[in-house]
């Protein structure tokens, strides 16, 4: 385990339904003591269990920055709170090495009664340092939180925000070996949750071990090395994030009832005949036709829609977004705002197009979803089979470095002019 920070192996942990938590050490004393009744407990016991997690086995290599995505019901709190020390497995093992920190729920980790200024020693003491060298990283602790004016106030007074804020600025600053961030970020403002992202970018680049929880697909893709993503208590695929998550997203697709949603649309039930609606959605060269499965930043490209018209329409756009794997809308367009292309349809099936002279998306993945619309009725048809593309890296300003997903998602052809003294 020499360059290893968390060896795991065969880890699980199973809940009895009806057990609200885990029993304390009093608990388990006074459940002794009514021993008489325990045969009734096993009983009840006997009706069901889960498995949160089910043989689990993963290494985390020392420095490495790894993501962990799925869906609510996964096992990634479970994974972390076992890793934290805070409840133990019921099968396997898992090893860290190194000094912990971890910040997973708001409430954790903090004695409520305690000032702020309290709790970052109290903290410091439990990773093990001394009291100089906690004081040494005060100043910066409660900089970086923005309480500065309540460092001296009880934390059971402190709003969720103010609470995390502190707690994110003690688990980053006192130097862990190992770096545990659930999802709590997200009751932090858009700021604030910037500047931890950027925090635990640097935590990472000094060589230190972070395990990062999210729903943010952006977040993971960005900060991490590595991610794994769990259901139902198991490791489903593990390697690059950009691929993992598009794993994930496509499996939450398919199973949803109401198909891949995408931000940006608008989501209408329509009155009309359900046969109106985008039948295909598919990508090919502009001046062949011929159908293409991967593009390259800046090469022209045509999006070619089919779409169903159950009757007739006197007016009557087509709507085609761009997002990026994790739902970001990128692009919106629609037929509407171009005044020579308003037109209406008749009964049958359609084809258009989308032409890009330029594609302005830097080298990463990316899905296309089409609509139709009605202006003046405002209902929107969405697409149930969003089409995804691989956009490869092309040197498109000449500059020897190639626009990629991971330092923007845009790449746009411009022109500067020359300075001019003022």
């Amino acid at each position: 385990m020499s360059d290893l920070a968390i060896r795991i192996e065969n880890l699980g942990k199973r809940y009895l339904l009806g057990e609200t938590h885990e029993a304390t050490l009093s608990e388990q004393l006074g459940r002794w003591i009514r021993s008489p009744f325990r045969a009734r407990a096993a009983a009840r016991a006997e009706q069901g269990e889960f498995w949160a997690l089910n043989s689990i086995s993963l290494d985390v290599k020392q420095g490495e920055a790894l993501g962990i995505v799925g869906g609510n019901g996964a096992g990634k709190s479970t994974l972390l709170k076992i890793l934290s020390r805070i409840t133990p497995p019921t099968t396997g093992r898992a090893q860290v090495r190194g000094r912990l920190s971890s910040l997973l729920e708001v409430g954790t980790g903090f004695h409520p009664e305690l000032t702020g200024r309290e709790n970052v020693f109290l903290n410091g003491t439990i990773l093990g340092m001394r009291k100089s060298e906690v004081a040494r990283k005060f100043d910066e602790i409660v900089a970086f939180s923005g309480v500065e004016k309540f460092i001296d106030t009880p934390v059971k007074r402190y709003s969720s925000g103010m609470y995390v804020r502190l707690a994110f600025a003690v688990a980053a600053h006192l130097e862990p070996d190992v770096l545990i961030i659930d999802e709590v970020l997200a009751v932090g403002d858009a700021e604030f949750q910037k500047r931890c992202l950027g925090k635990m970018s640097d935590v990472a680049q000094q060589g230190r071990t972070v395990l990062f929880v999210s729903h943010n697909m952006a977040a993971v893709q960005k900060l991490c090395s590595r991610a794994v993503w769990l259901a139902q208590g198991q490791v489903q695929q593990a390697g690059n994030p950009a691929d993992i998550i598009g794993a994930y997203i496509a499996s939450t697709s398919r199973s949803s009832e109401s198909g891949p949603t995408m931000p940006g649309f608008s989501y209408w039930q329509s009155p009309c005949d359900s046969r109106t609606e985008v039948t295909s959605v598919r990508f090919c060269s502009p001046d062949s036709g011929e159908a293409i499965e991967e593009a390259a930043t800046g090469q022209s490209l045509a999006v070619e829609i089919e779409f169903n018209a159950a009757q007739a329409f006197r007016s009557f756009s087509v709507v085609l977004q761009i997002a990026t794997l994790d739902g970001t809308p990128l692009i919106l367009t629609s037929t509407t705002p171009d005044r020579d292309l308003a037109f209406g349809t008749s009964i049958g099936r359609h084809r258009i197009r989308c032409i890009f002279d330029a594609l302005p998306l830097a080298a990463g993945e990316y899905v296309f979803g089409a609509g139709l619309a009605i202006p003046n009725v405002e209902y929107v048809w969405r697409d149930d089979s969003l089409c995804r593309l691989h956009v490869a890296p092309r040197d498109v300003y000449g500059s020897g470095l190639a626009p990629t997903a991971a330092r923007y998602l845009l790449a746009t052809q411009h022109v500067w002019q020359a300075p001019e003294s003022l």
